[in-house]
């Protein structure tokens, strides 16, 4: 979660070393996207995004859940509007200056 915000996770089936892989991609093409878009290079920066995307979705952070025990995907969703609010309510309470 950040900012209130839920974040899918990757998928923990990954093997440590095919997560360290996909996230070796995914910080290259991250890169590629900022010097694609300080050259002002528009087909560069999409060619680079599409690379960020198809590394969120091998992660399993997009496209469809890998989970398979029915919950929802709230992915991107304020945890204040889903079934997790109380919880998150506490959560910010818990973590509240006295």
């Amino acid at each position: 979660m950040v900012r209130g915000r839920l974040w899918r996770r990757s998928n923990p089936a990954l093997s440590d070393e095919r997560r360290a892989a996909l996230v070796a991609d995914l910080m290259d093409a991250r890169r590629a996207v900022g010097s694609a878009g300080r050259t002002g290079d528009a087909e560069a920066v999409t060619a680079a995004r599409a690379r960020v995307h198809a590394a969120k979705v091998a992660l399993g952070e997009r496209g469809p859940p890998w989970w398979d025990d029915g919950a929802p995907d709230l992915n991107r969703h304020m945890a204040r509007n889903t079934p997790y609010a109380e919880w998150f309510a506490a959560l910010e309470a818990s973590n509240s200056p006295p």
